[in-house]
């Protein structure tokens, strides 16, 4: 389909934006138990994220606060993703604490409208790590004013929680791959199974 005030065909619901690619980068860098590393557990790692995305700024010298401020900033928008993947422990006080907490850091990096000929768009006018929490708030801000922020998700397979663009047609999807969507079948299914047996479920 055209978009008749562009002439430049519109995207699918199921195309993921670079604002997308922005937020789960960024949402995607914690230690799962599975092989992932935490990529924000101190300033030098921080650091070497950042040498490795343009996105962000590139290479920015940034201590072991500003490491612990992106952690932050990580765990309130995967509070946010998950809710999107209605996540039962992520709603109620876990969602306000994160909404809360998001509220606080956007009054912090203040974005900045860029106009140009060929478009308008959300920025950072700061510099250094400051920029890359701002660049992160403008992903998120242009990406939901299209009206699919409820796509971008986490997956509910704990501990996974890995940040996923939902490219369903009816948006319905709870994992990020159909590995996790099996893990979680099958300790449903041996649950069912200790329940019938009289078997105490695992803590």
């Amino acid at each position: 389909m055209i978009n008749a005030t562009s002439g430049s065909p519109k995207p699918s619901p199921r195309t993921v934006a670079p604002t997308v690619e922005t937020v789960l980068a960024f949402v995607n860098t914690r230690a799962d138990g599975s092989g992932r590393r935490e990529s924000f557990g101190d300033g030098d790692s921080f650091a070497a994220w950042l040498a490795e995305r343009d996105e962000f700024g590139g290479e920015t010298v940034v201590t072991d606060a500003d490491a612990a401020v992106a952690r932050e900033l990580r765990d309130a928008l995967v509070t946010v993703l998950l809710a999107h993947s209605g996540d039962e422990e992520s709603l109620g006080e876990p969602l306000l604490h994160a909404e809360q907490h998001l509220r606080r850091v956007g009054s912090h990096y203040p974005l900045a409208t860029v106009v140009t000929a060929g478009g308008v768009e959300l920025a950072s006018p700061q510099v250094g790590v400051p920029r890359v929490f701002g660049t992160v708030l403008a992903a998120v801000t242009t990406f939901a004013q299209s009206g699919d922020w409820g796509r971008i998700k986490a997956c509910r397979n704990p501990p996974c929680h890995f940040g996923f663009f939902d490219r369903t047609r009816n948006g319905g999807g709870l994992y990020c791959s159909t590995g996790c969507g099996s893990q979680v079948s099958m300790r449903k299914h041996r649950q069912r199974q200790r329940h019938a047996s009289g078997v105490p479920s695992e803590a």
